[in-house]
């Protein structure tokens, strides 16, 4: 009687619970994922900060502040990606001396993850660039400069992917044109994409086929002009896809982040952060449950 008694009882049971909606018991709990993107651009070989006499910059940058500014934030949040829109090289005697070899060891003691190339990382030329390349622990990337029969052949990447938290990020790089800033003598036989074109294709492939939930384009085109001259506001708004362009080449310092709506209507952020590395753009992407991604960005002065 009390063997059938139990089985009755668990028969009923077994029938309540199977009636309840269908959950995993095991499944991981969803939450929020924030990524944080931090930005330099136009350095120019700025290691130490200006001095206390300086008029426009007393005592702001330098690498060892930078250094522990970046440390903090990873520490609060270690999903963050660190980049540079280019000029990393010239404006001090450090390049001069030492070629870019300091620059690139600095940031490369940074935990940089990735760079652009800008017009004057050319000023010893496209050998002087690949020679320092070994210092460089970060990816160099730049999708629109063919470096085809140069010594900088096959030490670039078009972009790369970086995964934090779950979360696909994409990030490719774009550089400006060369003729009119750049000698022939120095660029050898660099030969300069369309950057438009270069960008739809970038973005394309990160968005569909890497399925990137991020797509960061790393642009040393230059903020905006007056003439007709492909910018990054231009660039964002004759493209798709694109969720973030970090700027560099016009030293154009912002507060925050422009937007722009892109060739779809939908918002791009477009950032720069000025010049010598007296200032470190900080955004954090956050993804909602309901599948949308909200931001929160600053420029920061170091």
């Amino acid at each position: 009687m009390i063997r059938r008694t139990f089985i009755k009882q668990t028969g009923i049971a077994t029938a309540a619970i199977s009636a309840l909606p269908s959950f995993d018991l095991f499944a991981e709990t969803k939450k929020t994922k924030t990524i944080t993107i931090l930005h330099t651009n136009d350095v120019h070989s700025h290691i130490d900060p200006f001095s206390p006499e300086d008029a426009l910059h007393p005592n702001q940058g330098g690498v060892a502040r930078r250094l522990t500014l970046v440390e903090a934030i990873r520490k609060e949040n270690p999903n963050t990606l660190l980049l540079d829109a280019g000029d990393i090289f010239q404006g001090t005697p450090y390049f001069n001396f030492y070629g870019g070899e300091l620059e690139f060891k600095l940031m490369s003691l940074l935990k940089y993850d990735a760079a652009t190339i800008g017009n004057h990382d050319f000023d010893n030329g496209v050998g002087g660039l690949a020679a320092q390349m070994p210092n460089a622990s970060f990816k160099m990337l730049s999708a629109n400069y063919d470096f085809t029969n140069t010594t900088m052949e096959g030490l670039t990447k078009p972009y790369e992917v970086f995964i934090k938290d779950g979360i696909k990020i994409g990030v490719f790089g774009l550089g400006i044109q060369l003729e009119g800033l750049v000698t022939k003598a120095l660029s050898k036989e660099t030969e300069y994409l369309d950057p438009v074109e270069i960008a739809q294709d970038m973005s394309r492939i990160l968005k569909e086929e890497e399925q990137c939930d991020l797509v960061i384009c790393l642009s040393h085109l230059g903020y905006d002009y007056k003439f007709d001259k492909i910018s990054d506001i231009k660039l964002a708004e004759k493209t798709r896809n694109i969720d973030l362009i970090i700027g560099g080449h016009t030293h154009t310092f912002l507060d925050k982040p422009v937007i722009v709506n892109n060739a779809d209507g939908v918002e791009v952020l477009v950032n720069q952060v000025g010049w010598a590395g007296i200032n470190l753009g900080r955004i954090d992407f956050t993804f909602n449950l309901d599948g949308s991604i909200s931001n929160n960005a600053r420029t920061i002065t170091v």
